[in-house]
């Protein structure tokens, strides 16, 4: 159970991320709401990873490179899963604000995202 909590906590770290930048990258770029998500689903992935690593699991016996390759294989199809989720909310309810779609997409994601972070990339071997 501790560990689902320091996972929640550091997954609304990473939410906070993603929601600054995309808000940052809407506010002050000509990105779209599309284009803008990717960047900021990178940053809170980068962001979440070292507090992951070092707060919720800890190290896993793999090397760093390894134990990168699958955060980043695990992160990537969770994203995918995300961005797809936020994407087919922004297209089937077009009056929906891209933060109230990040919001529902992060929730939907995160069970999936804490289930692959710890069973392949900080599980012990």
């Amino acid at each position: 159970m501790k560990r689902i909590a320091r996972f929640a906590i550091v997954g609304g770290g990473g939410f906070l991320v993603d929601a600054l930048v995309l808000s940052a990258l809407l506010h002050f770029t000509p990105a779209d709401p599309f284009l803008a998500r990717i960047a900021a689903i990178a940053a809170a992935m980068s962001f979440t990873f070292v507090l992951n690593r070092s707060y919720t699991f800890g190290r896993s016996n793999r090397r760093m490179l390894s134990e990168s390759i699958r955060y980043g294989t695990v992160g990537t199809v969770t994203a995918l899963f995300n961005y797809g989720f936020y994407a087919a909310l922004l297209i089937g309810l077009p009056g929906l604000q891209p933060l109230a779609a990040l919001v529902f997409a992060s929730a939907a994601a995160m069970g999936l995202s804490f289930v692959g972070y710890s069973r392949l990339v900080f599980a012990r071997r």
